[in-house]
């Protein structure tokens, strides 16, 4: 049974909390005026930096990271959980793949005292039930399991598992190059090497890198234009573990083949080259702990452990820390959290009178120094796009770079600067579009693996963005648009599920069964297709997914991630939002329920928020590789958003 509307004396208490919403998100901007959100701690973040301190230490019979390396044990012995699991953030059930990590790191960096060992034996239980046993096939079957085709995450962590030597002990060494330990880094300690790291757990020392598979790093000495055509077995963002991993693969355990060792011995230099082009002058691949952590242990293991992409990515670790001994995933979502700021305060009918001329002002020279001006040297994207932070690390993306057109559109669409930049920004996303219509990530063309495809979610904001700005447009660009606009509705109208709903890529559900989070992808895809003029409509398609949205709404008034599941600010803020975008049009008078919907959504939004005073996070970010995390912002910024939605587009809540 479906929440009753709420009762006219709820008009004054509704429109309140809106209004305290917007002071809050206001009140939340930095020095410079614009946002920078926090992320949520990671314990996965934190185990894989811890490692790769430690090891770089090691390497260097010294203990200069020593202070960080201790706070962050102790932050993974205080935030385990009661079943002896880590989850990616403190509100997060356990998973096999965090929790392994943290083992692993308690296992390498950890101490003999009661409660690093305690934590130890609840995780080591944890990971048995997990596996079914400790041995190694059993640890390296589940963790693959997880990540199917997708080796971007399975590698990286059986690396870790078998620099810990929790992945030795199930062979005995042979003669020959294909068995042969390597002193260098990592858990190998060939007599005398007194490197001082890990050895193995039992059986034969470094035994473990069996079960690693080996990345072909030696394909990064390639162009990177012939990437897509490879196939890797990476996805696009994940050149610099391909290369690091690989080659601490390479180093440990060589393949038996003469013909493909010499191929990698000899692209070895080549491929250190590359990566440290790529590497950003901050140090942080992707601003990103984990991956930055990952490569810094594997060039260690490769007997790299000088080298200067190790020293900068150390750089970057020790800057990370967090007070409390944590990191988080990524250093921030700048530039993201500051367009969906600015969007989410321009559903206001009074958005013109917000902000100050300079504080508008401020926001646009920001925003616009943000788009990259010349080709990335990571993913050799083309001019033109936004990354989701203003930090060297980040890299143009088809979410951030939406967004930040629409950002700009709101701040003053008849600014020729802004005009400018949107061209550029439009021109962008057009090249990006798949040959399915759908719009990818980062590159176009790699489609191998699902991080990599065209995605529903991105592909509906980057119509909201053309629709946003078409009129606007020189001609050719805009039959450029026009055309592509039309392929991508074809591509959803495809995408869609026959329950009507759609899957996002970037943004998902940690209770769901399959994690997945229907209701943002739907909500997110409805307003895309909201936005676009009545002849070019899908009303069909629309008119189910808002009939799902309507029918598995909760009781109480709220929505989680999809039936079933406990309902969220963010999720409950982004379905009232798009059924009160959607509610306004003509299209919309067949579907049944949605003013009763979005009522009872508004109720539980200023219930749950205690009328706009709090907007507590849940983790609904789905970061690479399933790793999840919550935004400080996104409940303040969807919550604003769908509330300003209802007051700005369905005058009937006025009464």
């Amino acid at each position: 049974m479906k929440p009753a509307a709420p009762a006219p004396t709820d008009h004054a208490e509704w429109l309140a909390t809106l209004d305290r919403l917007t002071d809050g998100l206001l009140a939340a901007r930095n020095a410079d005026g614009h946002w920078d959100g926090e992320l949520s701690s990671s314990a996965l973040s934190t185990a894989v930096a811890i490692i790769a301190l430690t090891l770089v230490d090691r390497s260097r019979s010294r203990a200069a990271y020593g202070a960080l390396v201790g706070g962050g044990a102790a932050w993974l012995i205080r935030t385990q959980n009661a079943d002896g699991g880590w989850g990616d953030t403190t509100d997060s059930p356990g998973n096999v793949s965090t929790t392994a990590l943290c083992w692993a790191a308690l296992t390498i960096a950890g101490t003999d005292d009661p409660p690093c060992a305690a934590a130890l034996g609840r995780a080591r239980d944890w990971m048995r039930r997990a596996a079914g046993d400790l041995g190694p096939r059993a640890l390296a079957e589940t963790i693959s399991r997880r990540y199917g085709r997708d080796r971007t995450f399975s590698v990286p962590i059986l690396t870790v598992l078998a620099l810990a030597g929790l992945l030795d002990g199930d062979e005995q060494r042979a003669d020959g190059s294909d068995d042969e330990p390597r002193a260098a880094a990592g858990n190998l300690r060939a007599p005398g090497a007194g490197d001082g790291l890990p050895g193995g757990a039992g059986g034969v020392i470094g035994s473990g890198w069996r079960h690693v598979p080996q990345l072909p790093f030696e394909l990064a000495a390639v162009p990177p234009s012939w990437y897509r055509w490879l196939r890797l077995p990476v996805v696009s963002y994940a050149l610099p573990a391909l290369i690091a991993i690989g080659q601490a693969r390479h180093r440990q355990r060589p393949t038996r083949n003469p013909l493909t060792r010499l191929v990698r011995q000899a692209s070895r230099k080549h491929t250190l080259r590359r990566l440290e082009a790529i590497q950003p002058r901050g140090g942080g691949f992707l601003e990103a702990t984990p991956l930055t952590s990952f490569v810094v242990m594997s060039l260690v293991a490769a007997g790299e452990s000088t080298h200067p992409v190790v020293e900068r990515g150390v750089a970057f670790l020790a800057r990370s820390v967090r007070a409390d001994g944590s990191w988080p995933i990524d250093t921030n979502l700048a530039t993201w959290v500051t367009t969906l700021g600015i969007n989410a305060l321009a559903r206001r009918p009074d958005w013109a009178d917000l902000l100050r001329p300079a504080e508008r002002s401020a926001l646009s020279r920001w925003l616009l120094d943000q788009q990259y001006r010349e080709p990335h040297v990571y993913t050799d994207a083309d001019p033109g796009g936004w990354a989701w932070t203003d930090l060297p690390g980040g890299v143009p993306d088809a979410d951030d770079t939406p967004g930040a057109l629409l950002a700009l559109h709101a701040l003053g669409a008849d600014e020729p600067a802004h005009r400018e930049a949107a061209c550029a920004g439009i021109g962008w996303l057009l090249d990006l579009q798949n040959a399915d219509g759908g719009i990818p990530t980062f590159c176009r063309g790699w489609g191998a693996l699902p991080f990599d495809r065209s995605s529903p979610d991105l592909t509906a904001h980057t119509l909201r963005a053309w629709t946003a700005w078409r009129r606007l447009l020189p001609d050719t660009l805009r039959t450029r648009t026009e055309r592509a606009t039309t392929r991508a509705v074809r591509f959803l109208e495809k995408a869609q599920r026959p329950d009507g709903s759609w899957i996002p890529l970037w943004f998902g559900n940690q209770g769901a069964p399959d994690e997945a989070n229907p209701v943002y992808g739907t909500a997110r895809v409805i307003e895309g297709l909201a936005a676009l003029p009545e002849a070019e409509a899908i009303p069909a398609s629309e008119q189910r997914a808002a009939r799902w949205l309507v029918d598995v709404q909760g009781d109480g008034g709220g929505w989680g991630g999809t039936p079933g599941v406990s309902p969220s600010i963010e999720e409950t803020a982004l379905a009232v939002s798009a059924l009160a975008t959607f509610g306004r049009l003509p299209r919309a008078a067949v579907v049944q329920g949605i003013d009763e919907a979005v009522a009872g959504g508004i109720r539980w939004l200023v219930d749950v928020t205690d009328g706009g005073r709090q907007a507590p996070a849940t983790p609904i970010g789905l970061y690479f590789a399933k790793l999840w995390y919550s935004e400080k912002l996104y409940p303040w910024t969807f919550a604003l958003g769908a509330l300003a939605a209802v007051r700005n587009a369905n005058l009937r809540y006025d009464e």
